[in-house]
């Protein structure tokens, strides 16, 4: 046998299949007809002032079709990972699509859910929706802003990178978590008396809400670390742990899916609400000593 034939035993990788390739941007274009119908829903909704239509069902319609984008954003970079399919490309169309489904779509949810039908005195409906106006605006920059300094950290592999706190966290909630919490309470309250209603009407509840939307932008531009649940690996040869928490998950989401979402944003915000005062805790003793 000549030196030059090539050993048999050796194959040459095969090239992938496009579909495979395009399979996560698949993902991410359903992402974001999901942002599209959430903002087309709500401005449906906002349409419907002074007349006899249901804006609780199209506002409620627009918080899901986020739930769906949160999903499909999840789905999109593990499938990528799991079929070697990762691109630049990938990365930053990515990141163009998180803007609007989890940036532009919960702001304008958040500006005519909480304060569109409000029926309060001019000046004081005056005063309230250029705070609104401003705090939605502060919500959109915020998401992309963090969504910048995500991407930094990932493309800068610096061990002194302050921005990457491991595969375990993130620093900053993510923004489909902000998006995520908007959508919970609006499908919690799909239609709350006090915001559905031609009587006289507390502003309390519209400030309430103001506040939390402004508390979930500063949350993304924080330093707080947020679980990323990057560690469970969907191949382990028993995950039945996994398993049982799924089936859990999808059964009380389908029985009681208002209470389950809020619970979960409740949890994830308390959970880094706990990591954060385990740091300062663990800081103030090392002072003391």
């Amino acid at each position: 046998m000549p030196d030059s034939a090539p050993f048999s035993g050796l194959r040459t990788p095969r090239p992938m299949r496009r579909g495979v390739v395009l399979l996560p941007s698949l993902f991410t274009v359903a992402n974001l007809g999901m942002g599209w119908i959430a903002i087309q829903q709500t401005v449906l909704a906002l349409q419907t002032l002074g007349t006899t239509g249901d804006p609780a069902t199209m506002l409620d319609t627009a918080a899901k079709a986020i739930g769906w984008a949160i999903l499909l954003d999840g789905l999109d970079g593990r499938i990528a990972r799991m079929a070697n399919a990762t691109s630049a490309f990938g990365r930053e169309f990515d990141s163009l699509a998180d803007v609007i489904s989890f940036g532009v779509a919960p702001a304008l949810l958040a500006y005519v859910w909480g304060l569109r039908f409000l029926a309060v005195s001019p000046a004081v409906g005056l005063g309230l929706n250029r705070a609104a106006q401003i705090i939605v605006f502060l919500f959109v920059v915020a998401g992309a802003a963090r969504l910048a300094r995500f991407n930094i950290a990932t493309n800068d592999s610096h061990p002194s990178n302050p921005g990457r706190p491991g595969k375990r966290y993130f620093v900053g909630m993510p923004i489909p978590g902000a998006a995520g919490g908007v959508a919970a309470v609006v499908h919690f309250f799909a239609s709350p008396a006090f915001y559905f209603t031609t009587t006289n009407v507390s502003p309390t509840g519209a400030v309430l809400w103001l506040l939390f939307v402004l508390a979930l932008a500063s949350l993304m531009v924080s330093t707080w670390r947020f679980y990323s649940f990057k560690e469970i690996d969907l191949g382990r040869r028993h995950p039945y742990v996994f398993m049982v928490v799924l089936a859990a998950l999808m059964a009380g989401l389908w029985f009681y899916s208002e209470v389950v979402l809020l619970a979960v944003v409740v949890l994830y915000v308390g959970s880094a609400l706990t990591w954060r005062m385990t740091y300062y805790l663990h800081r103030w003793r090392r002072v003391q000593v």
